[in-house]
């Protein structure tokens, strides 16, 4: 059943966000505890995180977002594409003017990270539009910038010049 209300699916919505924040919020959190030695804070913050997880998707599925895998990939499309084409240049230019330079880094490399993004997304709704799989071994994320690579991470992020080593692998 999709919530349909207008005002119950604004609400939703809303919350949706912000047990999405929360997720994120607490899985940083628990990044910084695990440096700081806090390593049962860490589980603490990682469990809440998928507790907000669990209440994200709820509301996620209960708004009718959750289609099949070639509809999620064009909503994924989408939302890099929006990201890339008019969210990220907006927040850029105005940190830019605003000589803001810590936002200045963030939104470009989470702009470059987002063209390559949608670019995967788009092979990847072909792939499965034809009934099959990704054929990929491997994804590597560049943890400073969050460049994505296929199968083999460059010896330098070619965002942020962080080195392979760095980088973390999805298998």
């Amino acid at each position: 059943m999709v919530v349909k209300r207008k005002m119950t699916r604004k609400f939703l919505e809303e919350a949706f966000a912000g047990e999405s924040m929360a997720h994120m919020r607490y899985l940083i959190f628990a990044e910084q505890a695990e440096r700081e030695g806090y390593h049962n804070i860490a589980k603490l913050f990682r469990a809440i995180a998928h507790a907000e997880f669990v209440h994200a998707k709820n509301h996620f599925v209960a708004l009718g977002k959750l289609g099949k895998t070639p509809e999620n990939l064009q909503a994924g499309i989408e939302g890099e594409t929006f990201e890339v084409e008019e969210m990220y240049p907006v927040y850029n230019n105005t940190a830019e003017f605003q000589e803001e330079t810590d936002a200045v880094r963030t939104t470009n490399y989470a702009l470059e990270a987002e063209k390559i993004h949608a670019k995967l997304y788009e092979k990847a709704k072909e792939t499965a539009e034809s009934g099959k799989d990704l054929d990929i071994r491997r994804v590597y994320i560049c943890p400073v910038c969050g460049y994505t690579a296929i199968d083999e991470a460059p010896e330098y992020c070619p965002v942020c010049g962080a080195p392979r080593d760095k980088f973390v692998v999805f298998e």
